[in-house]
């Protein structure tokens, strides 16, 4: 059997704190961890083993976080000796204190998420990172930069963080974007035994909320067509490629920044989404291949001008031209006159909003914009035949 126990060492000084420390036993081997935590002999109950706080109420925040903190890392103990507990598993009172302080550096919920956001670079998933890297922005500067032990993660932090965001001016969605964000992180501390799932975010948002329409119609996208931008460059090239991504069935900014000229073959454009690694091919009919011959550099490899300088921070360069072509659709939003903003994502929107009003059965056009986590539109994803999405494609591009 394995015991844990809390014991508090007066300090040598008068006047001074003490130290609280954690007595660990297995098999009648006793091990000590000295902790950091400080308290004054009138701030211990011996009997009940615990800081508490004195009628005078001075230090009452300090021994509420130290109580926290010692809940957190008797949990945690506990958590390693149940782990260690299971057949065919021996250990010594020295693997316990060597887990708990390899697991120490990672249990609270700032460094914790950093080493996950970390590990999400090293993968090369690098816009997941960025987004994990700003939730933990956000949820940093609720807390005011202090850093929270995972154990003290409850139900009332995450309320008091969903009522800063509303405070905040942020939408529902965007609400529930960081919440599901915090919400995958703890749960990965729980499934590698950090801490005990609470289920914090059973009373905050993490769902979808009907958002406002993003596609346009057909017609919208003529008169940005025929807009005449010949003496406003930054603008026409912004245009073309909006009419690009269009006419690619809405294919995403990302994707059509990494298109190489080798992509092409037999009048066939052949890529790999980056957030599906699904493969999609596209017939080039004749308007794509106007804005090709138009744009691309025959001494860069990729087919269009999104990455300049190949072998460069090239994701750096691609969020640079992403920024400068939203901005640029701004402008001929307003001059148009559309209902809603104009980005580069409203194509997608755009021609599955179109290909529906062309009574193109919803499996095709998940099969056309590449969706494969979308269990209801999957239904026929292996049978489509990728000469039909041509011809839905043609058939939507005829209008323009």
């Amino acid at each position: 059997m394995t015991t844990v126990k809390v014991k508090f060492r007066p300090s040598t000084v008068e006047g001074r704190p003490g130290t609280i420390i954690y007595f660990v036993t297995h098999r009648r081997v006793v091990r000590q961890i000295t902790t950091g935590y400080k308290v004054f002999p009138h701030e211990w109950d011996d009997k009940r083993s615990r800081p508490v706080a004195t009628p005078e109420g001075e230090r009452t925040a300090v021994i509420q976080a130290i109580t926290r903190k010692l809940e957190g890392d008797l949990e945690r103990l506990h958590g390693i000796i149940e782990r260690f507990d299971r057949p065919g598993h021996g250990y010594s009172s020295e693997d316990i204190i060597a887990e708990f302080r390899r697991t120490g550096k990672e249990n609270t919920l700032f460094m914790f998420m950093e080493s996950v956001i970390e590990r999400l670079r090293q993968l090369n998933h690098i816009g997941t990172a960025k987004n994990y890297h700003a939730a933990l922005g956000s949820f940093k500067r609720f807390r005011d930069n202090k850093d929270v032990p995972l154990a003290a993660i409850d139900q009332m932090i995450m309320e008091d963080y969903q009522a800063y965001l509303k405070s905040a001016g942020l939408t529902p969605n965007s609400i529930s974007f960081y919440m599901r964000i915090l919400r995958a992180v703890y749960n990965r501390a729980v499934e590698q035994g950090l801490t005990k799932d609470r289920n914090p975010f059973r009373t905050v948002f993490t769902g979808t909320e009907k958002t406002l329409k993003r596609a346009i119609s057909i017609s919208d996208i003529k008169r940005i067509k025929n807009l005449d931008l010949a003496f406003k460059p930054n603008l026409e090239s912004a245009r073309d490629m909006f009419l690009f991504l269009f006419l690619c069935r809405g294919i995403s900014f990302i994707d059509a920044a990494f298109l190489k000229r080798t992509d092409i073959q037999n009048g066939v454009l052949t890529y790999r989404r980056h957030k599906t690694n699904q493969v999609l091919h596209i017939k080039i009919i004749k308007p794509i291949k106007e804005l090709l011959d138009r744009y691309s550099d025959k001494d860069s490899p990729y087919l269009l001008p999104i990455i300049s300088h190949p072998g460069g921070d090239e994701r750096k360069q691609y969020e640079t031209a992403l920024r400068r072509v939203n901005n640029a659709l701004k402008i001929i939003a307003g001059m148009v006159k559309l209902p809603i903003p104009l980005t580069t994502y409203v194509t997608r929107h755009a021609w599955a909003s179109i290909a529906k009003s062309k009574n193109v059965p919803v499996n095709v056009i998940s099969d056309a914009l590449g969706h494969d986590s979308i269990a209801t539109t999957q239904i026929y994803l292996a049978s489509i035949d990728t000469s039909t999405i041509d011809r839905v494609n043609e058939l939507i591009i005829k209008d323009l």
